[in-house]
């Protein structure tokens, strides 16, 4: 004879509440799982519209009125230093202004290209609306590097241009440093009103390599002047 273990039952009111129990849990289970994934789904929804949004707004850079208005006018004040640096070619007789001079066209004419590619990017003019070279006998000529909103300090005037090119020898090098340097102290002028009102962050590092770069020439250009 096979002996049986009696097992004693629980009462029916116990089992039908354990059941309840389990079924109530199951259910709460569900809607929690329920409610972790449509936040997932809200959450990666609003990480795809901040990149999409990221991206998009990404694409041109972020600019300001300030970052316009210093590209707008440091082009022209770039093209105005590379015209009076090409005319030490034949007229310079100072080894050290000549090579000054190339040093300038180096660096500004890579910027002017750079600039131009910005406002080309940010949908604006490479002109500003108030004029351009055309009006660069009343700008800031001998300012010190003053400069305001709207205002191209150390800019040469057409007479100033006019006397520069028809200089020649150590007359030439005198005329050279003294204009170079305040043409460079009117753009580190610009560049410093850039790095502290700009929002763009590339422009903002091409006023600070301005800064550094026309400050030491204007260093270099002061001890040259003394000597010639």
């Amino acid at each position: 004879m096979t002996a049986f273990t009696h097992v004693p039952r629980r009462p029916l009111h116990r089992r039908l509440a354990l059941v309840s129990a389990v079924a109530a849990g199951g259910l709460l289970l569900a809607g929690c799982g329920g409610n972790d994934d449509t936040k997932g789904v809200d959450h990666a929804s609003a990480k795809e519209s901040t990149a999409s949004e990221s991206t998009a707004g990404s694409a041109a850079g972020t600019f300001n009125d300030a970052d316009v208005s210093f590209a707008q006018m440091m082009i022209p004040h770039h093209e105005q230093a590379l015209t009076m640096a090409a005319l030490a070619d034949d007229r310079a007789s100072d080894a050290r202004i000549a090579s000054l001079a190339g040093q300038i066209e180096k660096a500004q004419d890579p910027e002017i290209a750079t600039l131009k590619s910005w406002l080309k990017d940010w949908g604006k003019p490479e002109k500003a609306s108030s004029g351009g070279m055309d009006g660069m006998d009343g700008m800031n000529h001998g300012s010190s590097g003053s400069s305001g909103k709207g205002d191209m300090g150390g800019m040469m005037s057409k007479e100033d241009m006019r006397k520069l090119e028809a200089a020649k020898g150590p007359a030439f090098d005198r005329a050279f440093a003294r204009m170079m340097i305040d043409h460079h102290q009117g753009a580190i002028a610009m560049a410093k009103d850039e790095k502290k009102n700009g929002r763009n962050v590339k422009a903002k590092k091409l006023a600070d390599d301005v800064v550094k770069n026309q400050s030491t020439e204007v260093a270099t250009l002061r001890t040259l002047l003394d000597r010639l």
